[in-house]
């Protein structure tokens, strides 16, 4: 999503330790520097040859987390498509219906079923997305840290209707503030895992975490705190168009990386990273983020 309007959500900081207030008077800068790193995002993203659907953000309602759409909704095998229950009020003006039509109509996207988990709002219970939920599609298990922003209860009504097997676990940050999506600090690819164990404190939960990823033949690799902190854990791998894999990160999460940790992945997969310092720094979010893969 193209942003219109991005800038940092007052909504959204007390849950989020990464995102730092826009200084007052420096909104209009921020929002041209954010949309500079988008554009030079995608170009990067077309010379991996990674295809990629942009959608442009409407000026009104304004909506500054915008730019990061897996957080609303996701796809599934099959044209499924899941609408996600959003903690705040303003990131939930981001699910246009329109946007589903736009979808089908200019790119074709069959959607055969929408599973529509907004209702949990009503009840003060979140799910965000592909943010609060870290997909082993070939395996069906759905990883989740609980936290504000991610509840039991929806992440249950998804498992059962798209047959997913949840491990959850709490995960906390170096000052004990839980995180608050999973995918910050959990990144899977085809074959291996991005995890930060030390945010795990519990034992058992840290235990049944390791025993889901070994039984299902992901190499480990193990993130520090320090490394989360440089958004080393938000990245996504995604195929190209030539079926080849690429994980996708930000220029700081890249250079965050050990280099044994850069070996291994160069190992088993292309890699593609750009700067996103300005939504990192007031959106708390980053590469992965920003990408709502379709399947």
């Amino acid at each position: 999503m193209r942003p219109a309007n991005f800038g940092a959500n007052p909504e959204t900081a007390a849950t989020n330790a990464f995102q730092q207030e826009v200084p007052v008077g420096s909104e209009a800068k921020v929002q041209q520097k954010a949309l500079d790193e988008f554009n030079q995002f995608l170009l990067k993203l077309w010379a991996a040859r990674i295809d990629v659907v942009v959608l442009d953000d409407l000026p009104d309602p304004k909506t500054p987390d915008a730019v990061f759409p897996n957080n609303w909704i996701s796809f599934h095998p099959g044209g499924k498509v899941v609408l996600y229950p959003m903690f705040s009020p303003t990131r939930r003006l981001e699910r246009h219906p329109d946007l589903l039509q736009q979808l089908q109509e200019e790119h074709n996207l069959p959607f055969t079923q929408v599973l529509d988990l907004t209702h949990f709002e009503n009840e003060g219970k979140f799910l965000e997305g592909t943010g609060s939920l870290v997909l082993d599609r070939k395996h069906k298990i759905a990883y989740a840290c609980l936290s504000e922003r991610t509840h039991l209860e929806p992440l249950q009504a998804f498992c059962e209707a798209l047959d997913y097997r949840p491990v959850t676990f709490s995960a906390t940050d170096e000052n004990g503030l839980p995180f608050y999506h999973t995918n910050v600090m959990m990144s899977l690819g085809a074959d291996f895992a991005l995890v930060c164990l030390e945010s795990i404190k519990d034992e058992e939960e840290q235990g049944l975490l390791l025993e889901a990823l070994v039984d299902t033949a992901k190499e480990i690799i193990d993130l520090s705190l320090a490394q989360v902190k440089k958004m080393a854990g938000n990245m996504l791998q995604v195929r190209n168009k030539a079926g080849e894999p690429v994980l996708v990160m930000s220029e700081k999460g890249y250079k965050a990386l050990r280099k044994d940790q850069f070996e291994t992945l160069n190992s088993l997969t292309k890699m593609t990273r750009a700067d996103l310092r300005t939504i990192e720094a007031h959106g708390g979010g980053s590469a992965r983020c920003m990408l709502a893969e379709i399947f």
